[in-house]
């Protein structure tokens, strides 16, 4: 009895904010239920169940001046007792905007984004607007994780200062994690991005390590898209990895990656967009591999969509792959919706011989819309390769809106 209990709870929260949001006379409350109940079979041949209870609640002006409310998390568990599934909360914090002149504040759980780094931290963030071009902002607290027990020494904070001069913007941010107390990161960001007469892009983005002193990321590239019907993009990517300074991985070399890619997209009408991308990865200590991948897509302006995508990979140290991705959907009426897709992977390894694996997964699914604020998402697929045996997994979610 005790699994329902939690999705139970859930509901109640949900009914309480629908209530809530008829009654209030200073604020709103507005959301999202989802439901969801999964099944497919583990490691051992056991069939899990597990359930999900997501909800997504936004309460807007409780105060009367601005200050807003925003939450998103789900309570978890298996009907059947099989897996372990973790309830989570995604996010959870106040935020007020104009606290004081031109300075924003959120408090709470939070996703911080920079280009020196990203976390999920429970914390204070604060952001200055309107310095000349500048924003600044300053942000600070417990770093999240969901793979390890939470831990109060677990801190993390940081600092971006952003600008705008007509059409160049720029960035510059900083960043400290702390594990156990222990300095585990610094690291240091900055990203550029320059429009020229509405007809290209230029962009630029790194970040340097500075316990390593070492550059630990870059992208850069050009955007061209002055033609509404096509546009075409060409970038560079720098990788290496970065470790904690707590972690025995920090005192081992590490390969650099990079890659080179330009990619083609053009516009076929309403709804049709079609690419073709090629990529060469360059490896420090193994051969170059070229990458060829093309595909169409249209998305849903009457009653059918659908997408189609390949793959091609290939390289002299192994591990091509040639790989096909297909979806297709048809509106029979504005209460229901199904679709099929398929995915096929075939991957060469040649370690000592060369050996061929295949993997496919093949799906329907279906929505079924009850009302404008509540409908039923629906889906059952068939998994089978050369390394498992063939194994069926499906899900049933039921979303409102409040």
């Amino acid at each position: 009895m005790k699994r329902w209990q939690s999705l139970l709870a859930g509901f109640a929260v949900c009914l309480l904010g629908i209530s809530l949001a008829e009654s209030a006379q200073a604020f709103s409350i507005s959301g999202r239920s989802s439901t969801e109940i999964e099944w497919y079979d583990n490691a051992d041949g056991d069939t899990a169940v597990p359930a999900y209870e997501y909800l997504l609640l936004n309460v807007k002006d409780i105060d009367g001046a601005g200050l807003n409310f925003r939450g998103y998390g789900r309570i978890a568990d298996d009907l059947a007792n099989e897996v372990d599934v973790d309830s989570r909360l995604y996010y959870a914090y106040l935020e007020k905007r104009a606290l004081l002149p031109n300075l924003d504040v959120k408090l709470g759980r939070q996703f911080i984004s920079t280009t020196a780094g990203a976390s999920l931290m429970d914390g204070l963030y604060l952001k200055v607007r309107d310095l000349g071009p500048f924003s600044l902002t300053v942000f600070g607290g417990g770093d999240v994780s969901y793979y390890a027990n939470y831990n109060a020494k677990d801190l993390i904070d940081g600092v971006e200062l952003s600008g705008k001069f007509d059409d160049l913007q720029v960035g510059l941010s900083y960043i400290q994690r702390w594990e156990e107390s222990e300095l585990a990161n610094e690291l240091i960001g900055a990203n550029a991005n320059y429009e020229f007469r509405k007809m290209f892009s230029l962009f630029g983005e790194g970040q340097f390590n500075y316990l390593s002193n070492s550059i630990s990321y870059f992208n850069g590239g050009f955007d061209y898209h002055r033609d509404p019907d096509w546009s075409w993009r060409a970038e560079y990517l720098y990788s290496l990895p970065v470790f904690s300074s707590t972690s025995i991985y920090s005192v081992f070399a590490v390969d650099e990656y990079q890659e080179v890619a330009t990619e083609l997209s053009f516009r076929h009408g309403q709804g049709v967009r079609s690419f073709v991308k090629y990529t060469r990865e360059i490896y420090q200590d193994f051969s170059d591999a070229n990458v060829l991948e093309g595909g169409v897509e249209k998305i849903r302006t009457d009653r059918l969509s659908y997408y189609l995508a390949g793959v091609l990979r290939e390289g002299n140290d192994g591990q091509d792959l040639r790989g096909v991705r297909a979806h297709g959907s048809w509106l029979f009426n504005r209460y229901f919706r199904a679709g099929i897709g398929a995915d096929l992977d075939v991957l060469e390894r040649r370690i000592e011989e060369t050996d061929e694996t295949s993997s496919s997964r093949v799906w329907v699914d279906a929505t079924a819309t009850i009302s404008k604020k509540i409908n039923v998402e629906a889906k059952v697929e068939r998994a089978e390769s050369d390394l498992w045996d063939e194994y069926y997994r499906g899900r049933v979610r039921l979303n409102i809106l409040f």
